[in-house]
């Protein structure tokens, strides 16, 4: 009888251990920065949601002002200035879906 090592799985086998620790190390690396990524990202987006809420507040208190002063023009031109920049950025087709 012939005792004959099977090289394809010893192959295998060294593989699957060397492709395991690689992707441990990627990990450690990877990780601390998608946590700090994540960190900016609730960050901004605290931001934006501050913003958003100081913007929209700022125009309905210019809109009502306007709607009072009975100053249609002005707020005409305001209005388009503001939708034309809303549909410059492609913000306007967000919102609708």
């Amino acid at each position: 009888m012939e005792s004959s090592v099977n090289w394809i799985i010893i192959g295998s086998i060294i593989d699957i251990i060397f492709n395991g620790i690689v992707w441990f190390v990627i990990a450690l690396c990877l990780l601390p920065i998608i946590d700090k990524s994540d960190e900016w990202t609730r960050k901004a987006m605290s931001f934006m949601d501050k913003a958003d809420k100081l913007i929209r507040k700022i125009l309905d208190i210019s809109y009502e002002w306007f709607k009072k002063k009975n100053l249609r023009i002005v707020l005409a031109f305001l209005l388009i200035i503001l939708l034309g920049t809303l549909a410059e950025f492609e913000i306007i087709p967000k919102i609708i879906r």
